[in-house]
């Protein structure tokens, strides 16, 4: 199996950038640090703090299970955009120790995870594909888009990373 940690710090990377234009708008225009990380799309859905937090659950639960490593766990207690700089760092650090060399036969293995209150069980590869990556991604556009709709001027490029 090839490693998926160079395509989740790349994402990761890309995340960063966005919060950085983020704590950038939010310092032009006076805004609270603890505004924007509180902000949603729409009432029933998390937060921008819990949206970059599930992403970086995610990048560091996939690697790990798939490396046959235990997940690092965080507190979850993020409300700044700095502090929420500080878990995507922490977790791109974390992603950089695991060897590509973990991967070896990983497609083997199989994955079990809490999602609420119900255990999940996969096959590795099903689990990458057909779960971890679209949770990922769909936390990291919706993270995007939070900011996007609060003013940050950010675009595709952005997204996409350079």
């Amino acid at each position: 199996m090839h490693a998926p940690t160079p395509h989740f710090i790349h994402s990761l990377k890309a995340l960063s950038t966005i919060l950085a234009k983020a704590e950038a708008h939010a310092e032009a225009r006076k805004i609270k640090p603890d505004v924007l990380p509180q902000s949603r799309l729409i009432a029933d859905m998390f937060p921008l703090w819990r949206q970059v937090a599930i992403v970086t659950d995610h990048a560091k639960g996939a690697c790990a299970r798939l490396a046959g490593l235990e997940v690092p766990s965080y507190p979850d207690t993020e409300t700044t955009l700095g502090e929420l700089q500080d878990r995507i760092t922490k977790t791109i650090a974390f992603l950089q120790t695991i060897p590509a060399s973990a991967f070896d036969g990983a497609e083997a293995r199989t994955i079990t995870v809490k999602a609420g209150p119900r255990e999940l069980t996969f096959p590795a590869m099903q689990y990458l594909h057909g779960y971890a990556v679209p949770n990922f991604y769909f936390h990291m556009s919706t993270a995007y888009n939070i900011l996007r709709a609060n003013g940050v001027e950010v675009g595709k490029v952005d997204f996409l990373g350079g």
